[in-house]
């Protein structure tokens, strides 16, 4: 008789065969719609991508043990930029690729809806703002004029994106003046 562990591993399997979505897939997917409730995220699953309830209820209860476990660094940066914010990753990583070229001590340190610049101490932010734009926040005193908004949290400014032409000399300045301020 098969152990319950066993019947789960199957059943894991099954799904993944029948969707062609991994375990892991599935729960960036959940984490990414935003819910919170069990009861929700199965009732998404079902409706949204036609799961029955057996296997809806089961890719719940490991989307909320993932929630309670640390999730590694990629898996939360691919959360940010699944479904409807997946036009974002290219622009993401423009942003990474620019503010890594500022020196070998830039950290990127992914929280669950931004990723944090870091240096010596917290230089910036990028994350999505939406569907449809990058926010990229600066710890800056810049006066607020233009695309410069105040910001709220770990950084006072921030400057919304949505292509790469905006990624422009001014903005990578600003990153670069907060990079060298932080160290």
């Amino acid at each position: 008789m098969p152990s319950v562990e066993d019947a789960t591993r199957t059943q894991i399997a099954n799904i993944e065969r029948s969707t062609g979505r991994s375990l892991a897939e599935w729960v960036v997917l959940i984490r990414a719609s935003g819910l919170e409730k069990h009861g929700e995220m199965v009732a998404w699953l079902k409706a949204e991508h036609g799961l029955g309830h057996g296997n809806a209820n089961l890719l719940a209860i490991k989307a909320r043990a993932a929630d309670d476990a640390p999730a590694d660094d990629a898996s939360l940066i691919a959360a940010h930029y699944a479904d409807d914010r997946a036009a974002l990753r290219p622009l993401y990583d423009a942003v990474v690729g620019e503010v890594r070229a500022f020196g070998p001590d830039v950290e990127l340190s992914p929280k669950k809806t931004y990723v944090s610049l870091r240096r010596r101490r917290q230089f910036g932010q990028v994350g999505p703002g939406g569907k449809d734009r990058l926010e990229i926040g600066l710890n800056l005193d810049l006066p607020v004029a233009g695309r410069v908004e105040r910001a709220s949290g770990m950084v006072p400014r921030r400057v919304r994106i949505r292509s790469r032409e905006e990624l422009d000399a001014e903005l990578i300045g600003w990153l670069r003046q907060a990079y060298d301020e932080a160290g």
